[in-house]
């Protein structure tokens, strides 16, 4: 959950503020090498928090199916290891284009 929250304040502290901006003023106002830049962020953040409600529905599903061996199953390396490769599918699928 705390992953979900990141990648939404992301969302909203870095990807919304220039495209209030870009609204605005109907145009692209900032310099332009930063418009790839925030592209990228913008994919990046939008597909970890898709990535992550993913990972969140997997994991209470595998709370629902098997609640004995949950504990067994999902230990907190998984979970770390589950949450960096959300954020790395994420970086990889956004900044590698540019």
């Amino acid at each position: 959950l705390v992953s979900l929250f990141m990648s939404d304040l992301m969302v909203g502290l870095v990807v919304m503020p220039p495209a209030m901006l870009n609204q605005l003023y109907g145009r692209w106002v900032l310099q332009g090498d930063f418009c790839s830049l925030w592209y990228s962020f913008d994919v990046m953040c939008c597909s970890a928090s898709i990535l992550n409600l993913c990972v969140i529905s997997l994991d209470r599903y595998l709370l629902i199916i098997s609640p004995l061996k949950y504990k067994l199953r999902m230990t907190s390396c998984r979970a770390l290891w589950l949450i960096l490769a959300t954020w790395t599918l994420a970086a990889l699928a956004s900044f590698l284009p540019i």
